[in-house]
C-alpha cells in the first residue's frame, strides 16, 4: 500500500539518519551525464537495470519510478542545476517503513570525464533503517553497474 512520506528539503541529504554515498569516475563529460539524469527520465530504464519504468510528471517537476521487485515512487525534483546537481525527494512510496527519502546526484569534472556521486538519504522505522544499512553493498553494486552502463551509452560511437 502506498503511503505519503514526510516532505523534506535538499538539506536532508546532509542530516538524514541514514546516508549511503557512492562515487565513481566515468569518461562521459558532465553535460551529457546531467542530460541523461535530468532530461531523459524514461531513458533511465536503458542504463539503470533496477528501474523498470520511469516518466516525468508535472511538466518535469516530478517523476514516477518503478523498480524491479515492485517498489514504486512518486518524486518531486528538488534541484536541477546543470551540470552539477540533480536531486529529488520521494513523496509517495509503497516501501514499508520509509518516512523520508532524498536522492542527490552530484557531478564534477574529472579530467575529460565526470565524477558521479550518488547520495541516498533516508529516514524510516528502525527495521527499515537496519535493512537499508545491510543493503549498502548491493546498492553500491547497483550504482556502479548503472553508472558504467550510462557511461557506455553516452560514449559509444
Amino acid at each position: 500500500m502506498a503511503h505519503r512520506l514526510r516532505p523534506v528539503g535538499l538539506d536532508f541529504v546532509e542530516t538524514a539518519p541514514v546516508r549511503l554515498v557512492f562515487a565513481r569516475e566515468i569518461s562521459a563529460a558532465p553535460g551529457p551525464v546531467f542530460r541523461a539524469l535530468a532530461e531523459d527520465v524514461p531513458g533511465w530504464t536503458t542504463w539503470f537495470s533496477a528501474v523498470t519504468f520511469a516518466r516525468p510528471i508535472g511538466e518535469g517537476a516530478g517523476r514516477e519510478i518503478r523498480l524491479r521487485g515492485g517498489t514504486r515512487f512518486v518524486e518531486t525534483v528538488l534541484a536541477a542545476e546543470r551540470p552539477e546537481v540533480y536531486a529529488y525527494r520521494v513523496d509517495v512510496t509503497n516501501a514499508p517503513g520509509a518516512r523520508a527519502m532524498v536522492e542527490e546526484w552530484r557531478l564534477a569534472p574529472a579530467g575529460a570525464g565526470t565524477r558521479v556521486r550518488w547520495t541516498f538519504a533516508v529516514d524510516g522505522t528502525a527495521p527499515f533503517r537496519f535493512v537499508l544499512n545491510r543493503a549498502r553493498p548491493g546498492l553500491g553494486r547497483a550504482f556502479r553497474s548503472a553508472v558504467t552502463s550510462l557511461d557506455r551509452r553516452l560514449t559509444r560511437p
